[in-house]
């Protein structure tokens, strides 16, 4: 084994800091695990208690997993009051919470409605807001969206909103902080190998569908993994250092109208 290449993936990070909101699975997960890996410090949130035991056991000391609504303004407060206190300073903020619904639009409910844009576009502004004053020059924000946030899908009328707010957010959030040196970019996933597949209520059999059709209708056949997007979230924030403004697509070729050859 080359030891130099080994000691460098175990330094990479060291001396950076993250907040990752939406950290305790699937590609939040992955991307606390790449940045501890590497020697940084993390706080990542979440909401379900099952999910932030395990994380706290999984990811050892140099975590700090922290019970947080990201619809909630006292808790993103709070999230910034303890960024404060434990990290000084934030070289990479993850706008990484969602929620996603599959539902055709005869059946949102007023409730479910005002739900998703609490989490997915309200909660991600606010966050930046209270974040933004501890980054420094150098530092990056990272949103995550969804190759729904353009174009139309049936049954995820208000999802595909929510994602498409964000994106806009994530264009006025680059603008407003060029000038402090702060760079502010979106990952776009496409169908991603995690736990909820992106929709948590969704059923059993739902997932399995829908893992069936990602498949199908991917260009390069199969799902992505928590790990590729992790390694898309990390080169816009800390390898991009000329790129703000961007959308990177983590799809497959999905959004990019391939047609390969059939088998």
């Amino acid at each position: 084994m080359n030891t130099t290449l080994h000691q460098d993936s175990n330094t990479r990070y060291r001396g950076k800091t993250a907040v990752i909101t939406g950290g305790t699975i699937g590609m939040g997960l992955a991307t606390a695990q790449a940045l501890l890996a590497g020697g940084a410090r993390v706080i990542l949130t979440g909401r379900n208690p099952k999910n932030l035991e395990a994380a706290r056991h999984a990811l050892g000391p140099q975590a700090q997993v922290l019970a947080s609504d990201a619809a909630s303004l006292a808790d993103i407060d709070a999230l910034a009051a303890t960024a404060r206190e434990t990290l000084g300073h934030v070289d990479l903020l993850h706008i990484n919470a969602g929620i996603a619904t599959l539902e055709p639009f005869e059946q949102v409910t007023e409730a479910g409605y005002d739900r998703a844009f609490a989490i997915n576009t309200k909660g991600a502004f606010f966050t930046v807001q209270k974040l933004a004053p501890l980054m420094k020059p150098g530092a990056s924000i990272v949103f995550t969206s969804s190759i729904a946030d353009e174009g139309g899908m049936h049954g995820m009328g208000v999802y595909s909103a929510t994602k498409a707010a964000l994106r806009s957010f994530a264009s006025g959030f680059a603008a407003e902080l060029v000038g402090r040196g702060i760079r502010v970019n979106v990952v776009s996933p496409g169908f991603i190998d995690t736990p909820t597949l992106g929709v948590a209520d969704a059923t059993p059999a739902e997932r399995a569908e829908f893992v069936r059709l990602g498949d199908q209708i991917t260009p390069m056949r199969r799902h992505g993994s928590a790990e590729e997007v992790a390694r898309a979230v990390l080169f816009l924030a800390f390898d991009a250092t000329f790129t703000t403004g961007a959308r990177l697509t983590v799809d497959g070729g999905l959004g990019q109208n391939l047609s390969p050859a059939h088998d």
